[in-house]
């Protein structure tokens, strides 16, 4: 078993896959299980498709579940940035600010209503209603002397902390976690590129926990280490969990339990294997307790064993959003464009 810090020093970002076209024949069977242990699912293979001459989608980047229960997807078609669909599959409409590379979703409600922080890779960060109307947008890092003015600003996601702060994930630009109060002035920042523990490789989600009743701490992403990292609220570095072959995107906080799409694996250390993504689920533990179209979770010694993609249904798995129901539903990128796909839980 090769160690996360040796890991880490050996390894590289890896490029991007060939656009690949959809392979429906993967979805036939209505009876396969994917998952394991207590966290088992079936497919749904017709959920959301929609007519893709008139809703057309590029990348299903990301989606949220607002409080009428309404499954809201984020997309990189300019066309319709956001599609919102009701639990069944329905359509219920579309909206867009012409984003050609939204990427992040996050829902945040402030009583009065809800409303929509969306990242786009293009270097904007936007908070909207549920209808599309822009409320705010964060000013570019560079003409605010946070970065200097050579440095990248490609932000990926945000995350919003239970007294209002913000804190935006800049996962394809400096790998910085940028904090701002809950008027949007600036705060901090922290991480940034580089192999020490407190550090990034593609620092591409973050989210808020608030498990069992503890303090608020935040869960980032490092895609490249194969790790999430838990930062306190002020930025100040606490633990890896570190997850052998999964790269994994975002952070989703359901219950007790971290969901996360993992967006390619591999097959061996150092080897690229792209089309190879899959589902992960860690308890309140953070440990690995399922992986839907994975390989079962394997602790030796403690240690978790490699992980990856078991069974090709899925190619790049980008996020996930989980219902009341414990239903998954599985947005993915670089996927021949291609709707969510639902995972019922059995």
């Amino acid at each position: 078993m090769i160690s996360r810090r040796k890991f880490i020093q050996n390894s590289s970002l890896l490029g991007l896959s060939m656009t690949i076209r959809p392979d429906l024949s993967l979805f036939q069977s209505k009876d396969k299980i994917l998952g394991h242990g207590d966290f088992r699912y079936k497919i749904d293979p017709k959920w959301g498709n929609l007519d893709p001459d008139k809703f057309p989608v590029v990348n299903c980047h990301e989606m949220v579940m607002d409080r009428k229960g309404r499954m809201i997807l984020l997309t990189d078609e300019p066309k319709n940035n956001v599609i919102i669909y009701d639990q069944s599959g329905k359509l219920l409409e579309t909206w867009t600010l012409g984003l050609q590379a939204a990427h992040g979703l996050t829902l945040v409600d402030e009583g009065d209503a809800e409303y929509l922080w969306i990242s786009d890779n293009g270097g904007r960060v936007i908070k909207t209603t549920l209808k599309g109307t822009v409320v705010s947008e964060l000013v570019d890092p560079r003409k605010e002397g946070i970065y200097e003015s050579e440095m990248r600003w490609t932000p990926t996601e945000t995350a919003v902390a239970p007294n209002g702060d913000l804190y935006v994930a800049d996962g394809y630009g400096s790998q910085y976690f940028l904090h701002y109060d809950s008027d949007v002035n600036f705060i901090r920042k922290f991480g940034g590129p580089g192999s020490e523990d407190h550090q990034f490789s593609t620092a591409h989600g973050i989210a808020v926990d608030q498990r069992n009743g503890k303090s608020p701490t935040l869960i980032c992403t490092s895609r490249g280490h194969n790790s999430f990292k838990r930062f306190s609220l002020n930025g100040e570095y606490m633990e890896t969990i570190f997850l052998p072959g999964a790269f994994v995107c975002r952070p989703v906080i359901h219950g007790e339990n971290l969901y996360a799409g993992v967006c390619w694996s591999r097959l061996r250390y150092l080897e690229q294997t792209p089309d190879s993504g899959f589902v992960t689920i860690l308890n309140k533990d953070d440990k690995v307790i399922s992986n839907p179209g994975g390989s079962e979770p394997e602790y030796r010694d403690g240690e978790l064993q490699l992980m990856k993609q078991a069974e090709p249904v899925f190619k790049h798995c980008h996020d996930v959003c989980i219902d009341q129901d414990e239903n998954i539903y599985v947005c993915q990128w670089n996927a021949g464009k291609t709707y969510p796909i639902k995972l019922t839980r059995v």
